[in-house]
């Protein structure tokens, strides 16, 4: 099932379930689960380990050195569970740090032209359109949908099922269940997205309380995060309030009233 005209060092380990097209070239510390079926043009490189079931496209490169001008080729790593997709010309790096390896979860989609950069954490059942891009260091959580050409900024966290519009950018963590729409700002909660993922009416309705409460309303926001605290109990509100307490780097704020927190701007410098 391997092409004749692939390139494939003697060191690689592919499982005997494994397609490997055209052109190909798969070096020598990379691990290859179960029916992993590689397209045409592709490179595989670095200390890259891939789970079962995972589909890589056509000039999709995965495992190459970080864009980080303090790495050093240090033998870095980058991890990938089950039964992802990589579309053409995806780029995922490995870590910069040997200490810390990219990981990439399970059941994500990973559409044309997308990036993952070093250190990344990528968890299960995400969506990065074409163009989307991560800078290094980022958190991504399980579920969320990143649109066309949407920006990361390094070391921000993106929460669970949340989403992003289209071309938005963000430097600032972007709460679980919430929308990002243009430069660090909140437009609502991603309703679609938690009917889909079993959230039935009340458990909604209590997250669209708690975000009016955290994010639209005026005065002191550390009040209304205390008060928060003590009225809203579920397993959702209390993901949501864990995360933004344990936030660095701020989070967006809400369109309408710019309520959010942090001075990090799209762009800086770290």
């Amino acid at each position: 099932m391997i092409h004749p005209t692939a390139v494939i060092h003697p060191g690689a380990k592919l499982d005997s379930t494994v397609r490997v097209g055209p052109y190909t070239v798969i070096d020598g510390e990379v691990v290859l689960g179960a029916h992993c079926v590689v397209g045409p043009h592709v490179y595989l490189t670095g200390r890259t380990v891939l789970g079962t079931h995972n589909v890589i496209h056509a000039g999709a490169v995965i495992g190459d050195a970080p864009q980080d001008l303090k790495y050093n080729g240090e033998p870095t790593g980058l991890r990938i569970g089950d039964h992802n997709v990589f579309h053409e010309h995806v780029t995922v790096h490995r870590s910069a740090k040997v200490t810390e390896d990219t990981l990439v979860g399970s059941h994500n989609f990973l559409m044309a032209g997308s990036h993952v950069a070093h250190n990344c954490q990528v968890g299960n059942h995400v969506i990065m359109a074409n163009g989307a891009l991560l800078a290094g260091h980022v958190t991504v959580h399980d579920r969320v949908f990143i649109s066309g050409n949407a920006l990361v900024h390094q070391f921000v966290r993106v929460g669970t099922l949340a989403l992003m519009q289209g071309g938005a950018a963000i430097s600032k963590d972007l709460p679980p269940f919430t929308i990002a729409s243009g430069i660090n700002s909140l437009c609502g909660l991603n309703s679609v997205g938690l009917r889909r993922a079993g959230f039935n009416p009340e458990q909604r309705l209590e997250l669209k309380r708690l975000y009016h409460q955290l994010f639209r309303r005026n005065g002191s926001f550390s009040a209304a995060l205390a008060q928060a605290r003590a009225e809203f109990h579920s397993p959702g509100a209390v993901q949501l309030l864990e995360f933004i307490g344990a936030s660095k780097r701020g989070w967006c704020a809400d369109f309408k009233t710019k309520r959010g927190s942090g001075r990090a701007s799209v762009g800086e410098a770290e």
